[in-house]
C-alpha cells in the first residue's frame, strides 16, 4: 500500500487514473471528525481515507491534513475504493486544475461528494469559504462567505465506498473532462503523511474497531487531532508493542517498497519521457501534416481561383467576341441593307428613266406620225387641187390654143 503515492518527478506529469490494489472485504465508514484551524494561507484540505496494509493484510485511517499544492492553481481531487466483480479497489487522489471523480464518496469539508466548494484560487492566492471549511481570520485572510452548499460535516459514519451498500453514483460530464485532464502525483509530504499511519497501529482497523486514534492533522508532522477535536497524543509511539522480529520485516518491505517505489518511479518517468517524445513527435508530424494539407489547400485553391479567373477570361473573351460578332453583323446587315436600297432605288430610277424614253419615243413616234399624216394631207390635198386645177388649166390651154 506504500507504493500507492509516488513523489512526482514535475508538476505536469501525467498519472495513471487507476486502480492500485484490490480487497475482498469492504473498507469501513467514514469516521465523524472535526476539521482543525488551517495553519495559514496556501495550504489546502486533503480528507482523511481508509488505506489498506499488505503486510497486515488490514485497513488503517490517513487521518485528514492541511497541505501546501504542488503549483498554484491546483486542487485536490480524493482518492476512493469502487467496488468491482467482487473487489474493492483502490483508486488514486490526484492534483489538478479542475477537481475530478471521488466515487460520490460525500467527505465532508467542501468535498460533498462531487467538486469542491470549500475554496477557490483567484490568481496565485487561494481563498477559503468560511462557511465550510474552518479557518482563523487573524491567520487565514483571504476568506469569503458561500453557504450556497449544504455540509455534511456533522453525519457520523459516511460510507467510503463507491457500490453496493455503499455510494452509487457515475462520473458526471464535468467529472470526465477533468479525469481526462493532465494530473500531478501527491506531493512527499502527503507520501510522508501517509507512510507515517501505516507504522501506527493505532490507526489500524483491527486495533480501533473503525475509530482511529487520530482522525486529523493540522499539517504534515505537526498536532494530531481526535473524533472529538481535541489534541491526541503521539498514538504511534503509544501504540501496541511490536516484536522486533515483526519490525525487521515491516522495515525491510517498507525498504522493498521504497526501492520498488523507486524503480516503478524510474520506469514511469522513462515510459512518461517516451510517451512525451512520442507525443512530440506525433504532433511534430501533425503539424507538418497539417502544414503541408493547408499548403496543398492554399494551392489547390489557387490553382481553383486561377481556373475559375481563365475560365471567367475565355467567357469574357467570348462574350466580346460575340458582341464584336453580332456588330459586324448588324453593320453588314446595315451596309447590305443600304446596297438593297440603293439598287432599289437605282432600278426605280432606271425604270423612271425607261419610262420617259418611252414616253418620248411614243411622243416622237406621235409626231412623226402626225408629220407624215400631214405630208400626206397635204400631199393629197395638192393632188386634189391638182386634179381640180388640171380641167381648169386644160380649158385654159384649150382656150389658149383656140385663140391662136
Amino acid at each position: 500500500m506504500l507504493g500507492m503515492f509516488i513523489q512526482p518527478s514535475r508538476v505536469d506529469a501525467r498519472v495513471k487514473v487507476g486502480i492500485t490494489i484490490r480487497v475482498r472485504t469492504a473498507p469501513p465508514a467514514l469516521p465523524y471528525y472535526d476539521q482543525p484551524y488551517c495553519p495559514a494561507d496556501g495550504y489546502l484540505w486533503t480528507p482523511g481515507y481508509w488505506a489498506y496494509s499488505n503486510y497486515y493484510d488490514d485497513y488503517y485511517w490517513v487521518p485528514g491534513v492541511w497541505v501546501r499544492p504542488p503549483h498554484y492553481g491546483y486542487l485536490w481531487t480524493p482518492c476512493y475504493w469502487g467496488y468491482t466483480n467482487g473487489f474493492y479497489g483502490f483508486h488514486n487522489g490526484y492534483w489538478g486544475r479542475s477537481v475530478g471523480y471521488y466515487g460520490g464518496v460525500d467527505y465532508g469539508y467542501g468535498y460533498g461528494g462531487s467538486g469542491y466548494y470549500g475554496g477557490r484560487w483567484s490568481g496565485n492566492h487561494f481563498q477559503y469559504n468560511a462557511a465550510v471549511v474552518n479557518v482563523n481570520r487573524n491567520v487565514v485572510r483571504n476568506v469569503y462567505t458561500d453557504r450556497t452548499h449544504n455540509s455534511n460535516n456533522t453525519i457520523r459514519n459516511r460510507p467510503s465506498y463507491n457500490g453496493p451498500g455503499g455510494v452509487r453514483t457515475m462520473p458526471n460530464a464535468r467529472e470526465k473532462t477533468a479525469m481526462r485532464e493532465t494530473h500531478a502525483r501527491p506531493t512527499v509530504e502527503q507520501m510522508n503523511h501517509q507512510q507515517t499511519e501505516s507504522k501506527n497501529r493505532g490507526q489500524f482497523k483491527s486495533v480501533n474497531r473503525g475509530q482511529p486514534t487520530t482522525t486529523s492533522v493540522n499539517k504534515v508532522g505537526g498536532n494530531r487531532f481526535n473524533s472529538n477535536g481535541q489534541q491526541a497524543a503521539q498514538q504511534h509511539q503509544q501504540s501496541q508493542p511490536v516484536n522486533k522480529q515483526q519490525q525487521v520485516r515491516q522495515q525491510n518491505n517498507n525498504q522493498q517498497q521504497v526501492r520498488q517505489q523507486q524503480n516503478s518511479q524510474h520506469q514511469q518517468q522513462i515510459r512518461q519521457q517516451q510517451q512525451n517524445n512520442q507525443q512530440q513527435q506525433q504532433a511534430r508530424q501533425q503539424n507538418n501534416n497539417q502544414q503541408q494539407q493547408r499548403q496543398q489547400q492554399q494551392q489547390a485553391r489557387q490553382q481553383q481561383n486561377n481556373q475559375q479567373q481563365q475560365v471567367r477570361q475565355q467567357q469574357q473573351n467570348n462574350q466580346q467576341q460575340q458582341r464584336q460578332q453580332q456588330n459586324s453583323q448588324h453593320q453588314q446587315q446595315i451596309r447590305q441593307q443600304q446596297q438593297n436600297n440603293q439598287q432599289q432605288q437605282q432600278a426605280r430610277q432606271q425604270n423612271n428613266n425607261q419610262q420617259q424614253r418611252q414616253q418620248q419615243q411614243q411622243a416622237r413616234q406621235q409626231q412623226n406620225n402626225q408629220q407624215q399624216q400631214q405630208v400626206r394631207q397635204q400631199q393629197n390635198n395638192q393632188q386634189q387641187r391638182q386634179q381640180q386645177q388640171a380641167p381648169q388649166q386644160q380649158n385654159r390651154q384649150d382656150n389658149k390654143n383656140r385663140e391662136r
